[in-house]
C-alpha cells in the first residue's frame, strides 16, 4: 500500500484544521470540509459506520462554525470563547452514554460494525463536542482529550495507522487548545471586566 493516498490527504487536511482551531482561526472550516469529505468514504470501506456518519456531521458542522466564527455575536463579528456550567456538562455526558448504549446495540443487531459501543461513544461525544467548538466552548478540548485517546484504539484495528498516528497528535494539539483559549478565554474576560468598570464611571460622572 503506498503510503501517500486517499487517507494521508485527508490526515493532512484534519491536522490543518486542528491547528488552525488551536490559534482560533475561522479558515479551519474549510479544511474540515474537505477532510471530512474524504473520510465519508474512508470509513464506510472499512465498517466504520458510525464514524462515517459523523462525518458528514461533520461538512455541515463546518459551515455551521465557520458561520458562529464571522458572523455570530451581537456586532455580527463571530462569537467569543464561553464556558459551560458543570450541570450542563453532566447531562451531556448522560446523554452521549445512553444515546451510545442505544446505537450499539442497534450495529450490532443489523450491522457487521466493529467496537459498536466505542464507536457509537466516540461519534456522539464528537458530535456534542463539535457543537462546542463551533460556539467557541472553551471545555471541549477535555472532550477530545477522552473522544481521540478512544478513537485510537479503533483505528488501528482497523489498520487505518496513518489516521490512528493523527489522533496520537491530536491528544498533543487538543491540550494545546486548551491552555491557548483558557488564556484567550481570561484576556476577554478581563477586558470585558474592564469595559464594565469604564461604562460605569462614565455613567457616574455624567450623573
Amino acid at each position: 500500500m503506498a503510503w501517500f493516498n486517499l487517507e494521508s490527504l485527508a490526515v493532512l487536511l484534519s491536522l490543518g484544521y486542528l491547528v488552525l482551531a488551536v490559534r482560533e482561526n475561522s479558515f479551519c472550516w474549510y479544511l474540515a470540509f474537505f477532510s471530512t469529505s474524504i473520510y465519508v468514504y474512508i470509513f464506510a470501506t472499512v465498517s466504520l459506520y458510525m464514524e462515517s456518519f459523523l462525518n458528514v456531521y461533520y461538512m455541515g458542522m463546518a459551515v455551521y462554525g465557520w458561520y458562529q466564527w464571522k458572523r455570530a455575536g451581537l456586532q455580527g463579528v463571530g462569537c467569543e470563547i464561553c464556558r459551560w456550567p458543570p450541570s450542563w456538562h453532566l447531562l451531556i455526558i448522560c446523554a452521549v452514554f445512553v444515546g451510545s448504549l442505544i446505537s450499539a446495540q442497534m450495529l450490532q443487531a443489523y450491522t457487521d460494525a466493529r467496537f459498536p459501543f466505542l464507536d457509537s461513544f466516540t461519534t456522539w461525544g464528537s458530535i456534542v463536542a463539535t457543537v462546542m467548538v463551533a460556539r467557541k466552548v472553551l471545555e471541549n478540548w477535555f472532550y477530545w482529550l477522552v473522544i481521540d485517546a478512544l478513537s485510537i484504539i479503533i483505528f488501528v484495528d482497523r489498520e487505518l495507522y496513518q489516521t490512528a498516528l493523527m489522533f496520537v497528535l491530536y491528544l498533543i494539539l487538543a491540550a494545546i487548545g486548551y491552555y491557548n483559549w483558557r488564556k484567550i478565554y481570561r484576556k476577554e474576560s478581563t477586558n470585558a471586566s474592564g469595559g464594565l468598570v469604564a461604562e460605569m464611571e462614565a455613567l457616574e460622572k455624567s450623573e
